[in-house]
């Protein structure tokens, strides 16, 4: 199986020099984790949302705020972002991105085309759900309580005795 099966292909990219207000609006409006820093569409860094709740003051937004604190928005990306971040290419068999999630301190994995431009990203909880939908197909050709959800014609495991419900 090929990365570009599994990964996200919905990213959210800002610029080197966007403020970190920028970036904290996007992460309270969309479900993301992970922003790509691009700049002439090729991948510079990558900002995590706890990048930036280390970069934030803890004080801001409360009654102890400070004009100090409240400047800790204006700072840039570029100031906060990880460098030159490990990618992989659309075509890379999945488990070069499991080895990488388990050997290096990385949560997801821009995925990059030829040219060095973000074409989608993989986290680890997209590892698991394709672990989740390989049980769930071998599960369901051995027979074995897989059912077919009803809305999405999608095979799904019945009732999991191990969790007593």
């Amino acid at each position: 199986m090929r990365v570009q099966e599994i990964m996200s292909k919905e990213i959210v990219t800002v610029a080197l020099d966007d403020t970190l207000y920028v970036v904290r609006e996007i992460f309270e409006n969309l479900k993301f984790h992970h922003l790509l820093v691009v700049e002439h569409g090729r991948l510079f860094g990558i900002l995590s949302d706890r990048d930036l709740l280390k970069a934030l003051s803890p004080t801001l937004e409360s009654s102890a705020e400070t004009h100090a604190d409240r400047a800790t928005l204006n700072k840039r990306v570029h100031q906060h972002m990880t460098r030159n971040p490990i990618t992989l290419r659309e075509n890379a068999p999945v488990y070069e991105a499991i080895r990488l999630f388990n050997t290096e301190p990385i949560t997801c994995i821009p995925i990059v085309d030829e040219t060095g431009r973000p074409v989608g990203i993989i986290s680890w909880r997209d590892i698991l759900k394709m672990l989740e939908n390989m049980i769930i197909k071998n599960r369901c050709k051995k027979n074995l309580g897989c059912k077919e959800n009803k809305i999405t014609g999608n095979p799904v495991l019945g009732r999991d005795e191990n969790r007593g419900r």
